[in-house]
């Protein structure tokens, strides 16, 4: 357990994560954004990559990637994001091209085993994500998270340049840079999906003292928690053996999203990235996941081998994902109501891609987004 003293619940989860430090990113061959001062007073930054056809006289997706704990932006390298964003189309006329842009979290307390128990991440405890900002609560006053704060900021300079297409901004993760980017895009009415990798419940998992469940509506205690983007289409990869028996919390999350009425596609895959239908519950079985490594040897070995890779040959498919789900499709299904489901099906076709990867095709009807949704959206454009 990491984050100390007994924790203070709040309508917001658990209280802002403790810092001990920031630094600056590698960024490689890209461009490093910042410092810009958060509210805590602590210098952030972010990385940005930009494809060889930015000069064109067109608008590029976004893709705003989150960085895993202890580890920073220059992981995007690892994820096959920084080969495909010259050659991959993410919009709907199939021009190639996309932007990339990490921020990086803060040096803080985790509520993770150890040796995760503090460092580089992301405070996904903290659940004031309300994209209108401070939110009065009783009689308290709560601050928005600052590391949202921090990814609205760069996302907001990168809009600025006019060389974003609004209709397809999205983001992805791994692991706690997954649960970040699922929180953020579920808060975020201008996040068009999401596409995370192996995430741990940011609503619940290992020894958070203050899980909620979400909701797509106003919470009625604490233990619920509201979010503000619910019409977010997400895909999760995950394995059937993750690191800390993380599986099972995975497949809970997904269930408690579709009971809210939140579109999920959850993605399990074993050691060659195949998918299965199922957890390997010899690698933990709890759907809390396991916070110490005695009580699940197989996850914190085994486990933590495919954690820590990221699946090559599911990046073309999370792409496509996103190129699925536009913010606005030209098309618009009739309101689908609670049928939120992603479906995912394999082509009878050779059953590999280009790139020896199976080849999927996306279909979902994406409900319309409520006058509140839309006046949230608009809120967010203008703190931008």
């Amino acid at each position: 357990m990491s984050a100390g003293a007994p924790a203070m619940c709040g309508p917001f989860g658990d209280p802002p994560a403790i810092v001990t430090g920031v630094s600056k990113p590698d960024c490689l061959h890209g461009r490093m954004l910042g410092p810009w001062t958060d509210a805590n007073g602590d210098a952030r930054y972010a990385c940005l990559w930009e494809p060889h056809r930015a000069g064109l006289a067109r608008r590029l997706p976004l893709v705003v990637y989150l960085h895993p704990s202890l580890y920073g932006p220059e992981t995007a390298a690892k994820t096959g994001l920084l080969a495909y964003q010259n050659d991959t189309s993410l919009s709907a006329d199939a021009s190639a091209g996309f932007i990339v842009l990490a921020p990086m979290g803060r040096k803080t307390l985790h509520h993770y085993p150890r040796p995760d128990e503090k460092g580089l991440g992301w405070d996904n405890w903290y659940r004031q994500l309300n994209p209108a900002g401070a939110v009065t609560a009783g009689r308290a006053l709560y601050r928005p998270n600052v590391d949202a704060a921090a990814i609205d900021h760069f996302v907001g300079q990168v809009m600025a340049s006019g060389n974003v297409d609004r209709e397809r901004v999205y983001v992805m993760g791994w692991s706690n840079g997954a649960a970040m980017a699922y929180l953020y895009g579920l808060n975020r009415p201008t996040i068009a999906a999401a596409a995370i990798y192996s995430a741990p419940d940011p609503f619940g998992a290992l020894d958070d003292p203050c899980p909620q469940t979400p909701r797509a509506g106003p919470a009625a205690d604490d233990a619920q928690i509201e979010v503000f983007n619910p019409a977010l289409p997400a895909m999760h990869v995950h394995n059937s053996c993750d690191i800390a028996g993380l599986c099972p919390n995975a497949q809970r999350m997904a269930a408690r999203m579709r009971s809210a009425g939140i579109a999920v596609r959850d993605v399990i895959i074993d050691y060659t990235q195949t998918p299965v239908n199922q957890c390997t519950l010899a690698c933990g079985g709890a759907e809390n996941g396991a916070a110490a490594a005695r009580a699940d040897p197989l996850g914190f070995s085994v486990g933590f081998i495919e954690h820590s890779r990221w699946p090559k040959k599911w990046t073309p498919l999370m792409l496509d994902f996103l190129r699925s789900h536009p913010l606005r499709p030209r098309t618009q299904a009739p309101d689908a109501g609670a049928d939120h489901e992603v479906h995912l099906t394999h082509q009878p076709r050779g059953g590999t891609g280009a790139r020896g990867v199976p080849e999927l095709v996306c279909a979902r009807a994406r409900p319309r987004r409520s006058q509140t949704g839309r006046a949230l959206a608009t809120v967010h454009s203008q703190r931008q």
